[in-house]
């Protein structure tokens, strides 16, 4: 059974549909990038994932147990977050608010599972540090660490790497691909880099206003729109 299942989904933002007919699925261990240019409904899809957005037309289905707020979410960093004054340790542990229930304080299961996820992205020595005093891809990995608190079964990460340099940006996707690969952990992520996404994901979501494709990473190396954004020309 799929994870989500997008069935002719449309979406509107300020009065205008920014996607229309919308149909794909998510399984579990996929990584799934959604691709496509500005303004072409990218983040706004995400948010209808997450529930922050209402969908207008169509049903996103989740299933396999998956609730909403299961979902770990690595959002777009803003300038509030990168100032965050709070420790690496309260960060991360923040990502086990939504399973706390009505529960006043933390667990010691909670706990243990914060240090277990700082420990796996290599950011524990850098638990009592000031958020706010770290290199940004020592930020995005306690933010990656923040997400994995939050699910067992699907990160969605948008624009994880906007701002890293080349090489953070490297390690910052292998591990992500490690995650999914040895957590079995389903991914989503929001790229503007085609060729990254190619290179790592399992499935590609190629957006503009309507779905231009869906598939596997291989397959669309193949397609039209797939040679048309790579440079490889719309035809041989």
């Amino acid at each position: 059974m799929s994870l989500i299942r997008c069935e002719n989904v449309s979406i509107g933002y300020e009065g205008q549909t920014v996607v229309k007919d919308l149909n794909f699925q998510i399984d579990a261990g996929d990584y799934l990038c959604i691709v496509g240019e500005n303004g072409s409904g990218k983040s706004t899809l995400v948010k209808s994932l997450l529930g922050l957005k209402t969908v207008e037309k169509g049903r996103i289905i989740f299933g396999d147990g998956l609730m909403q707020n299961e979902i770990g979410y690595l959002p777009q960093q803003t300038d509030f977050q990168k100032d965050f004054p709070a420790s690496v340790y309260e960060v991360v542990l923040s990502g086990r608010l939504n399973s706390r229930g009505i529960r006043p304080f933390y667990t010691s299961s909670d706990k243990k599972t914060a240090c277990e996820k700082m420990d796996m992205l290599g950011i524990l020595e850098l638990s009592r540090q000031c958020f706010r005093d770290l290199s940004g891809g020592q930020k995005q990995r306690v933010l990656l660490a923040r997400a994995l608190c939050a699910t067992k079964t699907l990160l969605l990460l948008d624009e994880p790497v906007t701002g890293l340099d080349p090489i953070v940006t490297a390690e910052f996707y292998e591990l992500i691909r490690k995650i999914n690969k040895e957590s079995g952990i389903a991914v989503v992520m929001v790229s503007h880099d085609i060729e990254s996404a190619v290179k790592y994901a399992t499935h590609i979501l190629h957006l503009q206003e309507k779905a231009l494709f869906f598939g596997t990473a291989e397959d669309y190396q193949k397609s039209r729109v797939g040679r048309a954004f790579l440079g490889g020309g719309a035809d041989d």
